[in-house]
């Protein structure tokens, strides 16, 4: 498993990953969602990842051949609802306000993903959560919940801790990839997660991309930046590397 260079396109390329591997509708709560998983070997360690604003879309489904070419199961969890992929600001907006707005629901559908990914034999004893933008947000929501994963990692993810939240309950390391020029997310913001991480004693590393903008790693964008796209990927399989076993 061992991460000697970025190979980046190659492993887009996996065909060594099970029959199995595929969408996966699931059940939470009567409400039906629909993730993807991918696993190239039996208990290989898993990665739970978490969408953008725009929902489980290929561009997770690519990042999620890319670990699974590293060696990890992945399950990408859907916590809008199966078939639900907004394609307007306007419904992408809508969607995650509804559970920025209700943050128990929030961590009732990322649970509800964790345990679909164990069911499709996802070893989630030794797993890691990760997201992107909207999902790097809704990754520390589930740190702050107290959920039982070895580590937490947002890319260019939203950073402030809602009214009446902490860290008190975190149990993994948490590893923060952003992007200095994001006009979303401040650097403010990151500074006082940064502060608040070190005065609750959590384990954490953060890290800046000079000239990288909120998105910075979404392909085909005017937003990529190709520099910190890798250097964060790089960044993201050593820390899994040193995480998981």
């Amino acid at each position: 498993m061992r991460v000697l260079c970025f190979i980046f396109l190659c492993v887009l390329c996996v065909g060594d990953v099970s029959a199995a591997n595929g969408p996966v509708r699931y059940q939470v709560q009567g409400e039906t969602f629909e993730g993807y998983y991918l696993s190239p070997a039996a208990h290989a360690p898993l990665v739970l990842l978490v969408h953008d604003w725009d929902g489980l879309t290929a561009y997770e489904i690519k990042r999620a051949e890319m670990l699974a070419g590293l060696g990890y199961a992945v399950f990408a969890v859907d916590l809008f609802g199966a078939g639900i992929r907004p394609d307007t600001v306007e419904e992408k907006k809508q969607r995650t306000s509804v559970l920025y707005n209700d943050r128990g629901r929030m961590r009732l559908l990322l649970r509800g993903g964790l345990e679909a990914a164990k069911a499709q034999g996802g070893n989630t004893a030794n797993g890691v959560a990760m997201g992107y933008c909207f999902g790097g947000a809704a990754v520390l929501e589930l740190a702050r919940s107290g959920v039982d994963l070895k580590g937490f990692v947002s890319f260019h993810g939203g950073l402030e801790t809602p009214e009446g939240q902490d860290y008190k309950a975190t149990k993994g390391k948490l590893l923060i990839l952003h992007g200095t020029a994001d006009s979303a997310v401040s650097m403010e913001q990151f500074a006082a997660l940064a502060d608040t991480l070190e005065e609750r004693g959590v384990a954490h590393e953060m890290i800046t991309y000079g000239g990288a903008p909120h998105g910075f790693t979404v392909f085909g964008t005017d937003r990529y930046r190709e520099d910190a796209d890798k250097k964060s990927w790089n960044r993201f399989a050593e820390f899994l590397e040193q995480t998981l076993r």
